[in-house]
């Protein structure tokens, strides 16, 4: 068992809470331009206040413990390991009432080279707990726009998490998927999950837009955001999305395993 003190101590160490890589500078540029309502940084929220980017800096030092000075423009972002520990808590928590209750989940990310192998685990756990762990609208496109136009990308699965692959990448050897910050991959999935009948996810847990676009539609959502990922702390905020746990979200994979571990102990699902 991972005691909450290593846990701590390990977030810190290996950059995942305490001083982490994403800068204050894209932090800013993310509030600024979720302010602004630019799509690609509300990913999914239809913010439903006026957020200035005074408010997201107030927001995000409540949430992440990032400064809270706007004049605090350089450097690295900081992000309070007991903020993370404590959502973490919250996280286990929802998760151990899904498997309670045998709910259907849906599990996706737009950071599969990094996160797979925690959201596997836990999704290895809810299944064996009774949950249905949900692979609808496998295989099919998404259109998404991106910085290079317009990509074609297809829908796959990797040990029952949801992501997505440019056209012809297949398996471990062409790499994990792409990474994306889209929430129409999450529509996708849910519109093919409602057109054959369901079952519909009562839970879904992911990052960027799976988290945001599920709770936008009104699906409970949980998962993982980063400093510069202002539109998952505003989906909290504003009731949309269940629980958020602020965290670097770009480590090495392995660094998260501890917090798989402990995740499944608080849930009660370790196997």
């Amino acid at each position: 068992m991972l005691s909450t003190g290593a846990l701590r101590a390990h977030l810190l160490a290996t950059g995942l809470a305490g001083d982490v890589a994403t800068s204050r500078e894209a932090s800013l540029r993310s509030y600024r331009l979720f302010a602004a309502r630019d799509p690609r940084v509300t990913i999914g929220i239809d913010p439903e206040r006026d957020w200035k980017q005074s408010d997201l800096i107030a927001l995000m030092a409540d949430k992440c413990g990032v400064s809270g000075d706007p004049r605090h423009t350089t450097g690295s972002d900081v992000i309070d390991p007991d903020r993370t520990l404590g959502a973490l808590d919250a996280f286990a928590g929802r998760l151990a009432e899904a498997a309670w209750n045998r709910s259907p989940v849906l599990f996706g990310t737009g950071h599969p080279h990094r996160l797979i192998g925690f959201y596997a685990a836990l999704a290895d756990a809810l299944s064996a707990a009774g949950c249905t762990v949900l692979t609808s609208a496998h295989g099919r496109r998404v259109d998404i726009t991106t910085r290079f136009g317009l990509r074609t990308y297809n829908l796959d699965y990797v040990r029952r998490v949801a992501l997505v692959r440019e056209p012809g990448a297949r398996g471990a050897v062409r790499g994990t998927g792409a990474h994306t910050h889209s929430p129409l991959p999450v529509r996708a999935v849910l519109a093919a999950a409602a057109e054959a009948g369901g079952p519909l996810p009562e839970l879904v847990v992911g990052d960027h837009g799976w988290v945001c676009g599920a709770g936008q539609l009104g699906f409970e959502a949980i998962g993982l955001g980063d400093t510069d990922d202002p539109a998952l702390f505003v989906g909290e905020a504003e009731g949309r999305v269940s629980v958020v746990v602020p965290l670097d979200d770009a480590v090495r994979s392995d660094y998260y395993r501890p917090l798989t571990r402990y995740v499944l102990n608080r849930a009660c699902l370790s196997q």
